[in-house]
């Protein structure tokens, strides 16, 4: 997939079942590629999961991996049809190749300014700064100083009280994990519960829209 089509939101799926998974991957298809889903490779089932959710909604969302830690990872993910991946830690070069001949997005993590530079410099599409509730929002700003404006996602502790934060302070993209649904929503599959919270996030986030 190309970066330009990649949305503000991701919803980091981990720990839920095939049922609760494909139930939200059908919801946010109801968005057209409003946000994206990362199914993290910790997730029962993740590449059953990857693989029919693009199956049945593709055409809608983007669908892609989390928690990649090596190539095979990797390989498999994109095998099943994940159009980006994601991971916790900086990506190696194994990574970045078998990413780059498939055209599949690259959004490896770091913690401080060298490591993201480091990424950079290898071809990430994106570097996620994790955990983002540690590092605090005003590190988005700081990096973007020396860098100039790169492509930075926050991810870790993200949710709708600080969200718009981590937008002003010079974020681009911010991926959100157990914060995003009600947790009961999700045990009882609880589809306008869990659509109402898509909307807030959606709503959260538009004074930022008129000015990305």
């Amino acid at each position: 997939m190309k970066i330009e089509d990649y949305p503000k939101l991701t919803v980091i799926m981990r720990g839920y079942t095939y049922e609760q998974a494909l139930l939200i991957v059908k919801i946010l298809s109801d968005y057209d590629h409003q946000l994206a889903v990362e199914v993290t490779t910790n997730n029962p089932d993740h590449l059953k999961v990857i693989r029919d959710g693009n199956e049945k909604y593709g055409g809608k969302v983007f669908i892609g991996v989390g928690t990649v830690l090596n190539v095979t990872q990797a390989q498999e993910a994109i095998e099943a049809g994940a159009k980006f991946m994601l991971g916790p830690q900086e990506f190696n070069d194994d990574v970045y190749k078998i990413a780059k001949e498939k055209h599949v997005l690259t959004i490896p993590g770091a913690m401080t300014p060298t490591e993201v530079y480091t990424q950079l410099q290898k071809g990430a599409d994106i570097v996620k700064i994790f955990p983002a509730i540690t590092t605090g929002s005003s590190i988005f700003k700081q990096i973007q100083g020396p860098f100039g404006s790169q492509r930075l996602m926050a991810v870790g502790g993200v949710n709708l009280q600080n969200a718009l934060d981590f937008f002003k302070n010079g974020a681009s993209y911010l991926g959100i994990g157990s914060n995003f649904f009600n947790k009961q929503d999700v045990n009882d599959l609880n589809e306008a519960g869990l659509r109402q919270s898509v909307e807030n996030f959606l709503n959260v986030i538009k004074p930022m829209e008129t000015q990305m």
